[in-house]
């Protein structure tokens, strides 16, 4: 199982759009996938067409009470499995405190389901709290959307920083896997700008693939469902099964190796 952690600390770059149709994505490639929804506004959940009304549990019960994490899984109508968020995520970082090591508990539980599922995607929240290093400890790749603007590089150098930190206190050896650019308009000047610099300085974790800004991305969502469903034949919709299609040939050929 590639545990794939979807994390900015900027909003509005796309993260939760990337989270959604990259699960959708891998899905319609016939890999077994689990989309864990860690950000307590629910969006990933939602455009899932289910949410943590459908179960008794939530993720919270897992990582402070030691319920089974596959007593939280659920089936989606879009092949993928979903851990669906809830609002008692906001209450997560006071009730993991009194944990001991409570930034490992989540990578603990994740593996009782590692023979389980091909892909585990977890759709981070936007601030940096205790749920968002859990979940970067995680991580097999870290995959960081990026809107092609100068501030998104200031975001970027910002993830960067918090990783080092991140393992400087820990010992772990996280780092940035994949870079993927989002809402890329290629008639806009900066937006080509930004994208010929990340290709100078980050060739290695620079996605090929590019991700068009597409209102039937923004659309899909609000009938509960990824693009790949919504609008099969959209350009975002495309993006994201490229994406798939290249994520599958970096890292299955690698583990084949």
């Amino acid at each position: 199982m590639i545990t794939l952690v979807v994390a900015n600390q900027k909003g509005g770059v796309g993260k939760t759009t990337t989270a959604l149709n990259l699960a959708a994505s891998l899905s319609a490639a016939s890999r077994k996938v689990l989309l864990i929804d860690l950000d307590s506004q629910k969006n990933a959940s939602s455009a899932s067409g289910v949410d943590n009304i459908t179960s008794k549990l939530s993720l919270l019960d897992a990582l402070v009470d030691d319920k089974p994490i596959n007593s939280l899984i659920l089936k989606t109508d879009y092949k993928f499995d979903i851990i669906p968020a809830s609002q008692d995520l906001i209450s997560a970082e006071m009730e993991l405190m009194n944990a001991n090591n409570p930034t490992s508990i989540l990578k603990e539980k994740l593996s009782v389901i590692k023979n389980k599922y091909d892909y585990l995607v977890i759709d981070c929240p936007p601030s940096l709290g205790m749920l968002s290093v859990s979940a970067l400890r995680a991580a097999d790749k870290v995959l960081i959307p990026l809107q092609c603007e100068y501030y998104s590089l200031e975001g970027l150098a910002a993830m960067n920083q918090t990783i080092g930190e991140i393992n400087a206190s820990t010992g772990d050896k996280i780092k940035i896997s994949v870079i993927l650019r989002t809402m890329f308009d290629a008639r806009n000047k900066s937006a080509r700008e930004v994208s010929s610099e990340l290709e100078k300085h980050f060739p290695k974790e620079l996605c090929s693939t590019i991700i068009p800004r597409n209102v039937r991305l923004s659309e899909a969502p609000s009938y509960g469902m990824p693009a790949l469903y919504y609008e099969p034949e959209a350009k975002g919709t495309i993006a994201y099964l490229a994406l798939a299609g290249e994520l599958i040939n970096k890292y299955e050929k690698n583990n084949a190796a």
